[in-house]
């Protein structure tokens, strides 16, 4: 019988102790044994490593008023200044860079207002390269600092490669953003789908944060969608991301309007919303306005106003993610669903007729063991998240120390 290579093993321990650190913030070793149900041994053995190489900090904390006698107690906790990550992220309108530290606490933000789907991935870059220094410079710290850098876009992403095969923000396909930002920069570079950043973010401080198992699906120019599944990110092959969009909701190729497709994201994606919503309002002042950077929250106002016909492509986005998300809810029967994205700002026109739709087509047999919940927006969430998916891969990695190599 084959037997677990030892050094796996270690690597395996040596994450599941930093983990149980990270999620608790502060933390005894006897609290990170009965947590992770390794021996005391171990964990002392590793805590003792990860001291040395920094990774993690001790406190000490008096005893509590009705010990009258004892040492204080030793917690441990997250070094924040043992890694600098760096976030950024592409949308239809804008780039925003962050830099965080070690605990995925935010040090600084750069935003740069730009039609990003207007122009060549080359241009794209070069803004991408200089809002990181700006970054990084405004967090004081320099370039050499930044133990990874994570690019979050829209769409399509071989993650192993660091290929975004597709995003709707840009004209070109099998875009080599990872190796050419990593030249660039010189700091290791990954590619990921944002909705997996929003998934890390809530695995690590959301609604996912006490849950081994819970699906995200994002609503924005894409319909994104996150799988954890036994506490870990699923990707398909090569690292592949799911695209929730591509899935078939018509078998006849179009639904309502002919001139749409049978995808889900030809009817609930922003971008199918506004462009149903501005046909609609075709030679009116109210056209221009549905086609801007701020369309959704038009179009809110419209059908909050009582514009029947824009309400109508509400109901009929929220319909169709209902039935896509009593299917994924079929497959997996996760404890929650959470919901994310631009196209939220719609609230009850879109979630009433999507809740409905979930309710009528998720199978009796499991109803009621999934809750949908909307993700809690802000403007660093995705940050955190790319902090998550690069903090992972450091202190998860099999060197053969516990952490990073030291800088000279």
């Amino acid at each position: 019988m084959k037997t677990a290579d030892p050094e796996l093993m270690r690597a395996i321990n040596r994450f599941v102790v930093m983990d149980a650190i990270r999620r608790s913030g502060t933390i005894s070793r006897v609290e990170i044994s009965e947590r992770t149900e390794l021996s005391p041994t171990t964990v002392s053995a590793i805590t003792a490593a990860l001291l040395e190489d920094g990774l993690i900090i001790p406190r000490q904390v008096a005893p509590a008023p009705d010990q009258v006698r004892g040492r204080p107690r030793i917690m441990l906790e997250l070094n924040p200044a043992a890694a600098s990550v760096c976030g950024a992220k592409l949308a239809p309108n804008k780039i925003t860079i962050s830099v965080t530290n070690f605990q995925a606490d935010v040090l600084g933000t750069v935003s740069i207002p730009i039609r990003v789907d207007r122009q060549p991935a080359s241009v794209i870059l070069d803004l991408v390269e200089d809002g990181v220094r700006s970054c990084i410079e405004a967090a004081g710290l320099q370039v050499e600092d930044i133990n990874s850098l994570c690019l979050g876009v829209p769409g399509i992403v071989e993650r192993a490669s660091g290929i975004c095969r597709y995003s709707p923000i840009f004209s070109e396909r099998d875009l080599k953003l990872g190796l050419d930002l990593q030249g660039r920069l010189k700091v290791p570079t990954t590619v990921e789908s944002d909705v997996n950043l929003i998934t890390l973010a809530e695995q690590w401080f959301g609604h996912g944060r006490d849950l081994s198992d819970f699906l995200v699906v994002s609503i924005e120019h894409t319909i994104g969608l996150g799988i954890i599944h036994g506490g870990e990110l699923f990707r398909g092959a090569n690292g592949l991301s799911p695209d929730l969009g591509d899935l078939i909701v018509s078998p006849n190729g179009s639904i309502g309007n002919g001139s749409r497709p049978g995808r889900l994201s030809g009817i609930a994606s922003t971008t199918a919303i506004l462009s149903v919503a501005a046909d609609l309002a075709r030679g009116t002042p109210q056209e221009k306005l549905l086609r801007g950077t701020r369309g959704i929250e038009h179009a809110v106002s419209l059908a909050q106003a009582g514009n029947g016909g824009i309400s109508r492509i509400f109901e009929e986005a929220g319909r169709a993610l209902g039935i896509a998300i009593a299917n994924l809810i079929t497959l997996f029967a996760p404890p929650k669903v959470i919901l994310a994205g631009a196209a939220l700002q719609a609230g009850d026109l879109l979630l009433k007729p999507l809740r409905d739709a979930v309710q009528a087509a998720t199978p009796e047999t499991i109803s009621g063991v999934t809750e949908i919940v909307v993700h809690e927006s802000s403007d660093d969430t995705w940050a955190r998240g790319a902090a998550a998916l690069t903090l992972r891969d450091l202190y998860g990695a099999s060197w053969g120390t516990t952490g990073p190599a030291k800088k000279r």
